[in-house]
């Protein structure tokens, strides 16, 4: 895997992922930024809920569940001297679907927190990580 991160000017640069996909990043106006993109940490934050979400939704159709919607929500808490790491991130996630099994989205989760997902075993290193559910049958 590869990735590559190119100043543009300011606090502005363009990260470019070795599949070919772009994203803005920027910092914020008191750092010298121009607020034109986002910051490099929420893309961590993303990065997680994306990589917890894909474990979730797979797991859950493995599992032969009827899921039409996964959504998460993600809290963090930084530590206050640098480097700034993330000490506490909290995952909310609202799953919903036909007929769902609570345990099976729980087992879903859990899977995902404690095998499957790569940016939580690495973010989990300084970070107290916490998950939560809603299940939402239709």
């Amino acid at each position: 895997m590869k990735a590559r991160v190119k100043w543009l000017d300011h606090m502005s640069f363009v990260g470019e992922s070795g599949s070919g996909h772009s994203v803005v990043m920027d910092g914020a106006p008191e750092a010298g930024g121009r607020n034109l993109g986002i910051r490099p940490m929420e893309m961590l934050l993303i990065g997680l809920g994306g990589c917890a979400s894909f474990d979730v939704v797979m797991i859950l159709q493995k599992s032969r569940q009827a899921i039409s919607d996964c959504e998460v929500s993600i809290e963090a808490e930084r530590a206050a001297e640098d480097p700034k790491v993330f000490t506490k991130i909290h995952l909310h996630f609202i799953v919903k679907g036909k007929g769902l099994a609570d345990s099976k989205v729980e087992r879903a989760i859990k899977l995902s927190a404690d095998k499957y997902c790569s940016a939580s075993m690495m973010l989990g290193k300084t970070a107290e990580i916490t998950h939560d559910f809603v299940v939402i049958n239709e």
